[in-house]
């Protein structure tokens, strides 16, 4: 499900409950976007509904009657292939080996993950623990890209950097399954100031992993300063990014064709897209 790579890819993280995938197309539908993302299982934990129960030939032919394309998948949040402990790691490792296939089945092209966290063991011990992971999970066979999400910083987590991201993708051997997702609230709490120089950022990005694995974006204000390490989404125009900066971001040249995912506080979405969308006869 390619992507204009010209058009404007924005939409939201939708519900999957009762009928699965025409459940997260119809809202996606009522929000006058034309890409979303969904979790196929709880972060609860448990077990996963069965895929085949997610009325996937409805929804598809729904996406494809109102031209909603490439939606992403979020790995559940319970999984940590850094973690020190085997029993925590062995249950990440089936769990993304299972969403893989899941995510196969529904014909998507992208998983974004949490990288992990190291529990106090270190980010190199936890850069580590998670490129073996991906190692033993990719078979190069995969027909969708496993997208790794950069972080803000709170915690043990990982992933916060660029360079952390790609010293990940450097140890894995079929890196060519691996993406990025970028967060505009985790990077602007890390320390990028994606507000006054996301050019600047994309730059460093660009020079640090490739612009070519940057394959989803997450658009979320933040309830925190800048630099802060803290992981609060705020709704947009009400935190510390602003309205007028995400505008930018969503309208930039380098993010046509990318899915751009909102992840902001409930209620919000139809206000928030019609918002980014507003000026796009103005800057295109």
């Amino acid at each position: 499900m390619q992507g204009e790579h010209d058009s404007i890819l924005l939409g939201a993280n939708v519900s999957v409950a009762k009928t699965g995938l025409l459940n997260a197309v119809q809202e996606t539908i009522s929000y006058g976007a034309n890409t979303f993302m969904i979790y196929t299982r709880s972060n609860r934990g448990g077990k996963a509904r069965p895929i085949e129960d997610f009325n996937r030939e409805a929804g598809l032919e729904l996406m494809k009657a109102h031209k909603i394309v490439d939606p992403v998948v979020h790995l559940s949040y319970l999984v940590n292939l850094a973690s020190p402990k085997e029993a925590t790691r062995t249950y990440g490792k089936d769990v993304l080996r299972e969403e893989i296939q899941r995510v196969e089945y529904l014909g998507f092209r992208y998983i974004v993950m949490h990288p992990g966290a190291h529990v106090g063991e270190g980010e190199s011990f936890a850069i580590e623990q998670i490129a073996s992971a991906l190692n033993e999970i990719l078979t190069g066979t995969e027909k969708l890209f496993i997208c790794l999400e950069t972080m803000a910083g709170d915690g043990s987590k990982v992933g916060n950097s660029l360079e952390q991201i790609a010293d990940i993708i450097r140890r894995v051997k079929h890196a060519d399954k691996l993406g990025v997702c970028i967060d505009t609230c985790h990077n602007y709490s890390y320390g990028y100031d994606v507000v006054h120089h996301f050019d600047d950022f994309l730059e460093q990005f660009d020079g640090t992993i490739g612009l070519d694995r940057l394959k989803v974006a997450h658009i979320n204000d933040s309830k925190n300063p800048f630099g802060s390490k803290k992981d609060r989404h705020a709704n947009v125009g009400e935190g510390t990014l602003g309205g007028d900066a995400l505008k930018r971001i969503v309208h930039h040249p380098q993010l046509r064709g990318i899915p751009q995912i909102l992840e902001t506080p409930g209620g919000k979405y139809k206000e928030e897209i019609d918002f980014l969308l507003k000026q796009s006869d103005d800057q295109q």
